[in-house]
């Protein structure tokens, strides 16, 4: 069962770093002199941009990565899944091992455990592919912290397959330190490279909802290190309330998103197999996404990759169809207010609203959540309320992501 996972794509190669000629690594192999591309920033929606991962890896350095991720479902049984879907390259990792985390780069060595795949303590994941480890026994509370730690030798890689928006520190040091209690001289990092998913053994009962959708659902303003994004806030109140406590939430949420072309990341129709349908144990799928579509596409200053309210429900309705076709319940979320935005229009806001229109009546969807209605000045309507707004009226703050977290109606998920 699928207890916390992120959205991995390709990460954008604009500049090129030569790595050091014959970079020796833990195992005495070599690297190629070749260069290597840097990715760049990864941009949320509305232009904001996000963090890159380092140059030390890419450059042909011996790395260890610690990444943590905030779990909803608890389990005694622990795998992680790890990716180089987007890669170009065959991706070694030499050693892998997860352990509760205790806050920054520190890890309790008490609960620590090494990662195998197929009984080995090292895999190589073919250019496109990802890979699950075996399964490990471990305490893993609800709502805990997990530090996944990964040591990647120097090697030739065009392409990184990473979670560009993290809103969480991660680290990265120098050499093989997997099992280290806190990384020496660490460098932080936003990002998720290479960890798609963690994965704990649960009960006939329990079940998956990914919340799909763009820099919105994947938290962009909200406070780092916090887990205050809306997914976060709805995490918690499933774990609280008995009927619905063995429900986790995955956030397959990427910035910049949009439902009908690539931009950050694939489109939404060219994801939703690898994202919702491959989930472990999804049953649900809360789908908010269109605005990044909308925006670029009646763009007061520079309008692209036109559509019209009709496209987007066609494609909405597509991923509904894809849905149900594997029994996944899909659950229509209203497109939040963002009036006063960069790429705010008239013609757009007409769209946004056609679209919120359909949600809210369609016969396609098995469930709707009104985030525009939770969200809205009612004396302003196609605004945020000011307290929930982040500032540049398209994103909320963490107040207004626990207003939406706290709107969704938890009936919604015992049908």
């Amino acid at each position: 069962m699928g207890t916390w996972a992120a959205a991995p794509f390709a990460a954008n190669n604009v500049r090129r770093v030569r790595p050091a000629a014959n970079a020796a690594n833990a195992g005495g192999a070599t690297t190629s002199a070749a260069a290597v591309p840097e990715p760049a920033a990864v941009g949320l929606s509305g232009d904001a941009a996000g963090p890159s991962l380092g140059d030390q890896m890419l450059c042909g350095t011996d790395t260890t990565f610690r990444e943590i991720v905030h779990v909803s479902l608890g389990g005694g049984t622990v795998r992680v899944v790890l990716t180089n879907e987007f890669g170009s390259d065959p991706l070694e990792i030499r050693a892998a091992h997860v352990a509760l985390s205790e806050g920054g780069s520190s890890i309790s060595l008490a609960t620590a455990a090494g990662l195998t795949f197929g009984g080995r303590a090292s895999v190589t994941i073919p250019a496109g592919a990802l890979a699950v480890s075996d399964a490990v026994t471990m305490k893993l509370p609800a709502g805990a912290d997990l530090a996944v730690s990964l040591f990647i030798p120097a090697q030739p890689m065009k392409t990184v397959s990473s979670h560009g928006y993290a809103d969480q520190s991660n680290f990265t040091a120098a050499g093989n330190v997997v099992g280290a209690k806190s990384l020496e001289q660490a460098t932080e990092i936003a990002s998720w490279p290479f960890v798609k998913g963690v994965e704990v053994k649960a009960g006939a009962g329990a079940g998956a909802i990914v919340a799909f959708g763009d820099s919105i659902t994947d938290g962009a303003y909200a406070t780092k290190n916090a887990n205050a994004r809306w997914p976060d806030v709805l995490a918690k109140r499933l774990q609280a309330d008995k009927k619905t406590a063995e429900l986790a939430v995955l956030n397959e949420g990427i910035g910049g998103n949009r439902v009908l072309h690539d931009n950050t990341g694939p489109s939404a129709l060219a994801r939703f197999d690898r994202d919702v349908i491959a989930q472990a144990g999804v049953k649900y799928v809360i789908v908010m996404e269109s605005i990044n579509d909308i925006g670029h596409a009646a763009d007061p200053v520079k309008p692209y990759d036109v559509v019209s309210a009709d496209d987007l429900i066609v494609g909405l309705t597509q991923m509904a169809e894809r849905a149900h076709t594997h029994g996944i319940k899909m659950i229509g979320a209203t497109l939040t207010p963002y009036v006063g935005a960069k790429y705010a229009s008239p013609a757009g806001e007409a769209i946004r609203q056609a679209v919120n229109k359909w949600i809210r009546t369609t016969s396609v969807l098995d469930g709707v959540i009104d985030f525009d209605k939770a969200t809205q000045d009612p004396a302003n309507p196609g605004t945020f309320l000011p307290a929930y707004d982040h500032g540049d009226h398209l994103h909320p703050g963490d107040v207004g992501y626990k207003a939406m977290g706290e709107y969704v109606d938890l009936k919604l998920f015992e049908k």
